[in-house]
């Protein structure tokens, strides 16, 4: 995310090292996208469908707080307007038609 949280005054000087694995690094695709919560919590998860196959798999659940969810809405519309603004606007893609989901 782009939005960088202003610094904490006990912690100036502090750095983070992430480290991301491999198969994390290649990151993975996704065409659809489910999202349910509870009181507590947002969970994402990101498919890729196979319509012609009858298919899907969940290649990626993200698990999150309301506030961490709102912050990452934030990012999300903020890095979209940046994006429109130096490429052009996007125009929304066309809903698929519904799918049921069966859970294996």
């Amino acid at each position: 995310m782009q939005n960088q949280p202003q610094p904490n005054p006990n912690q100036q000087g502090k750095q983070i090292q992430i480290k991301v694995s491999d198969d994390v690094m290649k990151g993975t695709y996704a065409n659809a996208m489910s999202i349910v919560h509870s009181k507590e919590e947002f969970t994402l998860d990101f498919m890729n469908i196979y319509p012609h196959q009858g298919a899907g798999i969940v290649g990626a659940r993200i698990i999150t707080s309301p506030g961490h969810m709102k912050r990452i809405i934030t990012a999300l519309q903020d890095n979209l307007k940046k994006y429109e603004n130096q490429h052009g606007k996007i125009e929304e893609a066309k809903a698929p038609d519904p799918i049921g989901f069966k859970t294996a």
